[in-house]
């Protein structure tokens, strides 16, 4: 039985060193996506996090952490359609969800958001969105329009 314990301590020591190679390959990859999808450079990464430049946004972010997420701000209350454009590209490099009907969910949530006055979610396929307009008095401080995307997972596109 000792043997069958320190091989089973082995094992399980290389699942754990496998585990977070794994998560980050797999960030690595994601991250490859996003800025093949959408055209944005990469501007730092630490972690299960990566920063990007995008000229239509002036933060975008994802989150590689299940479940995983990208958040794009715009110093403008109203952004120009480019903004949204952005967004929709995110969501398909993340879920793989049509970019237009995903441009045209954030168009939506963010008009719904500016009349009242108040965070939107909505969901497009296997993306999940939320986005809102507005002061902010979090890390996001002086962006006026926020949308977050995420995965829903088990829906069906």
């Amino acid at each position: 039985m000792p043997h069958f314990s320190v091989a089973a301590g082995c094992l399980a020591g290389g699942l754990m060193l496998a585990g977070p190679a794994q998560a980050a390959d797999s960030c690595d990859a994601l991250t490859a996506k996003v800025i093949r999808m959408t055209g944005a450079s990469l501007a730092g990464r630490t972690g299960a996090y990566a920063v990007f430049r995008a000229q239509d946004a002036e933060r975008m972010s994802l989150d590689c952490r299940a479940p995983a997420r990208i958040t794009l701000a715009s110093l403008d209350r109203e952004p120009g359609r480019a903004y949204f454009d952005l967004v929709g590209l995110a969501a398909r490099a993340l879920t793989g969800t049509d970019a237009e009907q995903a441009t045209v969910l954030a168009l939506n949530l963010h008009q719904d958001s500016l009349l009242a006055d108040a965070p939107r979610r909505g969901g497009t396929g296997r993306t999940l969105m939320l986005c809102e307009t507005g002061p902010r008095s979090d890390a996001l401080a002086g962006d006026l329009t926020v949308c977050r995307i995420a995965s829903a997972s088990g829906r069906k596109g």
